[in-house]
């Protein structure tokens, strides 16, 4: 009776041992699988640095990329004044970014030619918010001109290189307008403001107030990071000047003292 249970128990061990060595070998088949094949075939560990594509121009981008083990797709074109037609404005993956070799990189090119967009109306509004329209259409206001008008500082004529537009008309995205603005009858000459003293936000809001045009800033010291003040303007306060002229201003760090004045 004692031989029939030993031949059960040895064959339930032999059971118990096979799958145990079935299972180390499927586990050490995993391993070899996710930790020696995989990576060698994908080239795991093995990335590059994504460069800065950014004004590269069309023509030397596959060399550029060839040289390291990058590819390029052309995924759309717009169009930015700040580059030269055919350059590269966009990419994807960002700069900087990590990649397998081989990664494909998303570009988006300068047109050619920039797109048209129709010029806004800006006759009869103000000023400021036809600087504001313009703006916002991709557009720059140029030369302001002013012109007899009892209405001061309101649009009277939109103009392109000498010539009249009209609202509708297409024009060149990033355009330059210039303004044929209403003087408002305003006297011919009047008194300078005085700016000195003023820091230069406030020096900013006078100047446009009284309908001036803000000239050139000259830095007397280094103002970064320090509240700036106006020491100097031209034309000086008092001093008789026209509307749309500039002013000219100098500005300096509070505590400024100009050598020069001190001795």
């Amino acid at each position: 009776m004692k031989l029939p249970f030993k031949f059960a128990s040895n064959t339930i061990q032999g059971f118990i041992v096979t799958i145990a060595l079935v299972l180390a070998l499927l586990a050490g088949s995993v391993a070899i699988f996710f930790y020696v094949y995989l990576p060698a075939y994908t080239n795991h560990g093995e990335s590059v640095t994504v460069p800065n594509l950014e004004g590269i121009h069309m023509d030397d981008i596959d060399e550029f990329l060839l040289k390291r083990a990058l590819r390029f797709e052309v995924n759309d074109s717009s169009y930015s004044d700040k580059y030269p037609p055919l350059t590269i404005l966009k990419q994807y993956p960002k700069a900087g970014s990590l990649v397998k070799e081989g990664r494909k990189i998303f570009i988006s090119v300068n047109r050619v030619k920039p797109p048209t967009v129709p010029v806004p109306e800006l006759v009869d509004r103000s000023l400021r918010n036809a600087e504001a329209v313009l703006t916002s259409n991709e557009l720059k206001r140029g030369k302001i001109t002013y012109k007899p008008s009892p209405f001061l500082n309101l649009v009277l004529e939109m103009r392109s290189n000498g010539e009249v537009l009209k609202a509708g008309d297409r024009i060149d995205k990033g355009s330059v307008i210039d303004l044929v603005i209403g003087d408002g009858y305003a006297r011919s000459n009047f008194s300078a403001p005085n700016l000195v003293g003023n820091d230069i936000e406030n020096a900013r809001f006078i100047i446009l107030g009284s309908n001036l045009e803000i000239g050139l800033i000259t830095l007397e010291a280094d103002t970064v990071g320090k509240k700036s003040f106006v020491t100097k303007q031209s034309p000086a306060a008092g001093k008789q000047v026209r509307i749309g002229d500039p002013i000219d201003i100098w500005i300096a760090p509070e505590g400024y003292v100009d050598n020069e004045e001190g001795n």
